[in-house]
């Protein structure tokens, strides 16, 4: 990991406080208990991967083979996530304290903490253009410190290449397992899509969080206003009263291709204002998902 400064060290305690907080009060109001972990009767091996706890490495295997081999147990193989978290400049915009990237990066953590707890496998990335952050994917939950010191530390500056970054991706994961993006989505949707497809095919699940700001969703500005662009989007001088029934469609249009989409390719589409608390996002969303899947 990079030495980090003592500010974000600071920001990334925070932010693993944040989602233990959050996670563990939803995890209050369940009725089964969510730990379950390596049970006692063996599945399979696979091979070792850095990140992966070694207390789980079969040593007899490696004194007769010289390779590094994981011990996988019935529960185990369950599922391992992978968080890919947009990065690029426009998730740095908030109209309020807390930018579209601030939320992303306490949905990354505390779906981390929660994936973690549960003693499944996760891993992050975060991107723009491409992949610019990486933690390999593990089942440690000395891994979760890892996961939001990269977060907290990580600041966007660069467009954004969903696409790219999806196919990428689908290229390089070869084990089967749950893709959570977080992102704003302002990009090429039917690129998007085109890398979404490509992960399901490669029989990945698929979860989107689309994390707007209120003023995006509800564009309630007024006056003469000049609007800076971000990812080289040029400024525009204009009155919002005349735009905004344009704006608002448009808006809405682009919000109900990808949930369109996203649910064609059988895949989960959450769309989150930043207004709204984190907790009550998660407990909606995965209160969800209980009754739809095993997850």
């Amino acid at each position: 990991m990079n030495l980090l400064d003592s500010e974000t060290i600071a920001r990334a305690e925070a932010l693993g406080l944040n989602a233990r907080y959050v996670v563990e009060g939803y995890m209050a109001g369940e009725h089964r208990s969510p730990y379950h972990g390596f049970a006692v009767e063996f599945a399979q091996h696979r091979e070792y991967t850095p990140g992966d706890d070694t207390r789980h490495l079969d040593w007899k295997v490696l004194a007769k083979t010289e390779r590094h081999y994981i011990k996988q147990y019935e529960q185990e193989t369950n599922y391992v996530a992978h968080l890919l978290v947009d990065g690029s400049e426009s998730m740095k915009y908030g109209s309020g304290d807390v930018t579209k990237l601030d939320y992303a990066k306490q949905i990354a953590a505390c779906l981390a903490y929660l994936i973690l707890t549960r003693r499944d496998s996760v891993s992050l990335a975060i991107f723009d253009e491409e992949i610019q952050e990486y933690t390999p994917r593990s089942d440690n939950r000395k891994n979760l410190f890892k996961i939001v010191s990269k977060l907290a530390a990580f600041d966007a500056n660069k467009e954004t290449r969903t696409a790219d970054v999806l196919h990428h991706v689908a290229h390089q994961l070869k084990r089967r397992g749950i893709i959570v993006l977080i992102s704003d989505f302002f990009d090429d949707d039917d690129e998007v899509l085109e890398g979404i497809q490509h992960l399901r095919f490669g029989g990945h699940e698929v979860i989107a969080f689309q994390v707007l700001d209120p003023h995006e969703i509800e564009f309630p500005f007024g006056g003469l206003v000049e609007f800076e662009g971000l990812e080289n989007i040029p400024k525009l001088m204009t009155r919002p009263s005349q735009i905004r029934e344009t704006y608002l469609r448009e808006f809405e249009s682009f919000r109900e291709r990808l949930r369109i989409s996203f649910g064609r390719n059988d895949s989960h589409f959450v769309s989150i204002n930043t207004n709204e608390p984190l907790h009550q996002i998660l407990s909606r969303y995965l209160g969800f998902r209980k009754v739809a899947s095993n997850w």
